[in-house]
């Protein structure tokens, strides 16, 4: 991202916090950060006060690390305050990942759509899942080698078993719900593109808003087509949700997002972020000029640095993405080659 669009947002915590100290950022909501073992190295977490205790949004991972930094929180900075209720974003394991521990070791109930809920239980803690025979298949029809095809099912795939199991119930969370915590009336939005049903909560006599990963400062959530649904539109999806928060949710507007810092700023941020994914898709229909390529063939193209497993699944998987917009949009058309799949210009 060019520094002048960086510019254009207002960062009012230009420096995160240490992990797992908390910082309010507004009256009754805490900011927390926690460690990730990726690239993206770290989830916020955000506590909002809630009678004599504190409604917690987000977990982080299922790992000894997060489990001592949680510990280290509620017996240092927030001693002798309980739990009172977790509010899960999104399936994703940084998000999801502790929220059966956490709901069993306090006793608390946990809250995110249905669609989380389903999806972690499919994915996260069905045991090879990810590793089974159509994943593999999906990748190879779209172009890759077999080996790196077997490397990004297997160790790719990791990450999405750092999730402990969830608790048997929980209380399903609706676009459209008032959501009441601490006496505040927060409304309960969904987006899609990223995670499909990814809660964000705005407060609008504050003019807050709980974006999740759906509009992030100076990264851009990872969108993804999955082997389960080859032919979705999950950027479409995105940039529909994108561009309902920028119309609806005023520009002055507090954001506390998943990942990175808090701004000021939606609406440019909003901007940066469709072009951002138009400029992928113009990268594609330019490669495609020159002829017939496989998914596998452009994410060298998209994404031009050295890729681990991890990283090179999410690669493949976004670029993917775009390419299934740029076909809805009648700009790419597929055809069959060499036993798999290759996109082309439409005509």
């Amino acid at each position: 991202m060019m520094h002048n669009e960086q510019d254009a947002l207002r960062f009012p915590w230009p420096e995160a916090p240490e992990p797992g100290v908390p910082v309010e950022v507004a009256p009754g909501i805490l900011w927390v950060r926690f460690p990730l073992p990726f690239r993206l190295d770290h989830v916020n977490i955000y506590l909002i006060a809630d009678g004599d205790g504190w409604a917690v949004v987000d977990t982080g991972i299922s790992d000894d690390v997060t489990r001592e930094a949680w510990g280290a929180l509620l017996n240092g900075p927030l001693a002798g305050q309980p739990l009172t209720r977790l509010i899960v974003t999104h399936f994703h394991p940084d998000h999801i990942g502790l929220a059966g521990w956490l709901c069993a070791e306090f006793g608390i109930p946990l809250l995110t759509s249905q669609t989380s809920f389903l999806m972690c239980n499919v994915i996260s803690l069905t045991p090879g899942a990810a590793e089974a025979k159509p994943y593999r298949d999906f990748y190879l029809r779209h172009g890759m080698d077999a080996e790196t095809a077997q490397m990004v099912s297997t160790q790719g795939h990791q990450y999405l078993q750092m999730v402990a199991p969830l608790p048997p119930t929980f209380l399903r969370l609706l676009s459209g719900d008032t959501l009441t915590i601490g006496g505040r009336q927060f409304r309960v939005y969904s987006g899609d593109g990223h995670a499909p049903e990814q809660i964000m909560l705005y407060l609008p006599e504050e003019k807050i808003l709980l974006a999740a990963d759906q509009v992030i400062a100076r990264i851009t959530p990872n969108i993804s087509v999955w082997a389960v649904d080859p032919d979705g539109d999950p950027l479409g999806h995105y940039l529909r949700t994108t561009r309902t928060l920028e119309s609806h949710v005023p520009e002055d507007t507090l954001v506390l997002p998943g990942h990175e810092l808090p701004f000021y700023g939606l609406a440019e941020r909003c901007r940066q972020i469709v072009n951002h994914h138009e400029d992928r898709c113009r990268m594609i229909t330019e490669a495609c000029a020159d002829g017939p390529k496989s998914v596998a063939e452009l994410v060298p193209v998209v994404f031009q640095r050295p890729l681990d497993p991890h990283q090179l699944s999410f690669a493949f998987s976004e670029t993917h993405a775009h390419v299934n917009r740029l076909i809805r949009r009648g700009e790419l058309a597929w055809i069959e080659r060499n036993g798999g799949v290759a996109c082309v210009l439409a005509k």
